[in-house]
C-alpha cells in the first residue's frame, strides 16, 4: 500500500526575477512523498498561475488521489486518470523515484535509456529589464554559452542589442511569453536573426497563436505557453519548429517523455525547459533533456538558496543528480 503525503515549502530566488507576466522573489513548490514498505520517493511541482493552478488547488488534487493510491493506482493508470499539470508531475516522478529506490534499477534504465545521463550545458536566463540592466548582467556572465532573455515586446531589439554587445561569444534564444503582436513577429525575427538569435520562444498569447502559421520568420519558433501534452502536439504543427517540454505542463516525466518521441518523429525540434523550482523539480527533466537541442534547467542557478543535496554545476554545465536527491 501507497502513502502519500504533500507539503508546500518556499525558497528565495537570488534578486528579483522578471517577465512579461510579473515579478517574484520566492520559489513556491509542492512536494510530493510516496512510502511503500519503508522506501520514500519525492517529487516537487510548481504550481502555475498562467494555467489556473494556485499552492491550494494543486495540493487539493494531490490528496484527491490519497484513496486510488491506496487501493494500489500504478503510474500508468495515474497518467491514463489523471489530467496533466502540475498535481500529476509531483506524484508521476514521485512514483518514479520511489520505484527506482524499491527496485534498485535507475529511473535512466527503467526509462528506457541505453546509457546513464550524462552532463548537459543550460541556458542561462537573463531577466526581463531595461537594456542596460539585461547588458550588465550579460557582460557579468558572459562565459556562458548560452543565454535565455525575457523579452515582452517594446523595446526587445534595443535589449537583445545592448546583450548581443555585452557578451559576443554567448548563443541567443529569447523568450517573449506571449508578448508580442502579430504585426512584430516578421521584422523582430529578421532583426533577431541578424543578432544570432537562434530560436524565437512564444511569441504570440497561446490563444492567438494560428497565424503563425502565414508569417515568415526565419528565427524557428518554440511553443510553450502553447504546448502542454501529447493532446496536443497536432494543433502545433505547421506554427511551431520547436517543442519546450515542461514536466509541470505534460504532468509529468511519464507524459513528457511520450510527447518527446511523438514531437520527433512529427519533425519537430526539442527544448526541455523548466519553471523556476529547485534541483529536485529539475531532476526528471534532466533525463529527459538528454540528448535534445535546448536545455532550459537553469532553476537552481537563479535561487538564493537550493535544496540540499542538490545539482551540482561549473558553470552552465550540469552533473547528473545524484540518486540521493532523486532517481
Amino acid at each position: 500500500m501507497i502513502k502519500l503525503t504533500a507539503k508546500h515549502e518556499s525558497f528565495p530566488i537570488a534578486g528579483t526575477f522578471t517577465i512579461s507576466r510579473g515579478s517574484k522573489t520566492t520559489v513556491e513548490v509542492v512536494v510530493v512523498e510516496l512510502s511503500q514498505d519503508g522506501v520514500i520517493g519525492r517529487g516537487e511541482c510548481v504550481p502555475y498561475a498562467r494555467y489556473g493552478e494556485s499552492i491550494a488547488s494543486v495540493m487539493a488534487q494531490i490528496h484527491d488521489m490519497e484513496i486510488a493510491l491506496g487501493e494500489g493506482m500504478d503510474r500508468a493508470r495515474l497518467n491514463a486518470t489523471m489530467p496533466p499539470g502540475a498535481a500529476r508531475n509531483a506524484i508521476d516522478c514521485a512514483f518514479w523515484d520511489l520505484e527506482a529506490k524499491r527496485s534498485g534499477i535507475p529511473v535512466w534504465k527503467a526509462a528506457g535509456f541505453s546509457q546513464a545521463p550524462e552532463a548537459l550545458i543550460t541556458a542561462y536566463t537573463l531577466s526581463l529589464d531595461t537594456p542596460e540592466v539585461m547588458a550588465k548582467a550579460a557582460k557579468k556572465n558572459s562565459a556562458r554559452p548560452l543565454f535565455k532573455l525575457k523579452l515582452t515586446g517594446e523595446g526587445d531589439l534595443e535589449r537583445v542589442a545592448a546583450v548581443r554587445e555585452a557578451a559576443p561569444d554567448t548563443r541567443l534564444i529569447v523568450d517573449a511569453n506571449e508578448g508580442w503582436s502579430p504585426e512584430m513577429v516578421e521584422p523582430f525575427s529578421e532583426k533577431l536573426g541578424a543578432l544570432g538569435v537562434e530560436m524565437i520562444e512564444q511569441p504570440l498569447p497561446a490563444a492567438k497563436d494560428a497565424v503563425l502559421a502565414d508569417l515568415a520568420h526565419p528565427v524557428p519558433l518554440c511553443a510553450d505557453e502553447s504546448a502542454h501534452a501529447r493532446k496536443g502536439l497536432q494543433s502545433l504543427i505547421g506554427k511551431y519548429d520547436v517543442i519546450n517540454i515542461k514536466l509541470e505542463k505534460t504532468g509529468g516525466l511519464t507524459e513528457a517523455l511520450l510527447l518527446r518521441a511523438e514531437a520527433e518523429a512529427a519533425g519537430m525540434d526539442i527544448m526541455i525547459g523548466c519553471m523556476l523550482a529547485t534541483s529536485l523539480g529539475m531532476a526528471p527533466a534532466f533525463l529527459a533533456a538528454q540528448g535534445v537541442k535546448f536545455v532550459d534547467l537553469d532553476g537552481p542557478l537563479l535561487l538564493a538558496i537550493d535544496r540540499k543535496p542538490g545539482f551540482e554545476f561549473d558553470g552552465s554545465l550540469m552533473h547528473p543528480p545524484k540518486p540521493e536527491l532523486w532517481g
